[in-house]
């Protein structure tokens, strides 16, 4: 299924968005913004999907924002300007607060609000001749879509100002080193590495897995207290599931877990408590 510059399709529980606009290096815009939180949205309550990839066209993720339409917004008013970019923020929003595992998978660049999006998924696999840009210093423009923020996750604030003041390139081995990508692999891999991580994902306890990705996604904002008033939350509510009958079980018998069998008989519908959508980003 193909719809304003973006791919989709299913590979078995994992949902593949590609980034298809190969013409200008998959730039993204406002169509490819709504498309891809619309999908989101659908997966979010689609018991079928269990995780998902975020990967770019024919070997590039994405070269973030089109440079003829950022020209173009220069005549726009500034409520304008700030709604569109508002969609962007939205969709990062959308991928840090999916209840399904996110991985991002970058071969080639991933570039101004292309890196921020290839930095938003929980889990970052990318081929180790890819690079990553804060471009938007060399068009005279700032940051956007919670880059900053999001490099600040794994960077200091010194490697953060300089990636963003220069705009220079940072090799995948270099965000390997700092933490921000998770997997290096290949060229020409990427996708095929982060859909194989994602049936893994996609295969484990829904409900738990929802549940640790809230607290891995809050860890680096909250006071250790109250990340550890979460986990035990968490814990407590984890241990009445029937996901950890089945998962102590097969601790216990030496086997293989199977969630699949939690789930078909309840679904995989939302964590109890906090909607994921209240999270903090």
């Amino acid at each position: 299924m193909d719809t304003d510059h973006l791919q989709l399709g299913l590979d078995g529980r994992v949902l593949v968005m590609t980034i298809n606009n190969p013409s200008t290096r998959n730039s993204v815009g406002r169509e490819f913004f709504l498309a891809a939180s619309k999908a989101l949205g659908a997966a979010a309550s689609d018991a079928g999907v269990g995780a998902v990839v975020l990967t770019g066209a024919d070997g590039f993720f994405s070269s973030g924002g089109n440079l003829r339409q950022l020209a173009a917004n220069r005549d726009l008013e500034p409520g304008v300007r700030r709604a569109r970019l508002d969609l962007l923020n939205r969709l990062v929003l959308d991928l840090r607060r999916s209840p399904q595992p996110v991985i991002t998978a970058v071969e080639g660049g991933a570039v101004g609000a292309g890196m921020a999006l290839a930095l938003a998924g929980d889990l970052l696999v990318a081929a180790d001749d890819a690079f990553f840009a804060a471009s938007q210093v060399t068009a005279g423009l700032t940051p956007d879509g919670g880059l900053t923020s999001l490099l600040a996750e794994s960077l200091p604030r010194q490697a953060l100002t300089q990636a963003c003041l220069t705009g220079e390139r940072l090799g995948a081995r270099r965000l390997h080193a700092w933490g921000a990508a998770t997997a290096l692999c290949a060229p020409g891999t990427a996708a095929t590495e982060a859909i194989e991580l994602g049936h893994q994902l996609a295969a484990g306890p829904p409900r738990a897995t929802q549940r640790i990705l809230q607290l891995c996604r809050t860890a680096h904002l909250l006071p250790v207290e109250e990340q550890m008033d979460r986990e035990a939350e968490a814990m407590v509510t984890s241990q009445g599931d029937p996901e950890a009958a089945e998962g102590i079980a097969a601790v216990r018998e030496r086997r293989p877990a199977r969630f699949e069998t939690v789930r078909r008989a309840r679904g995989s519908g939302g964590v109890e408590g906090r909607d994921p959508g209240d999270l903090p980003s």
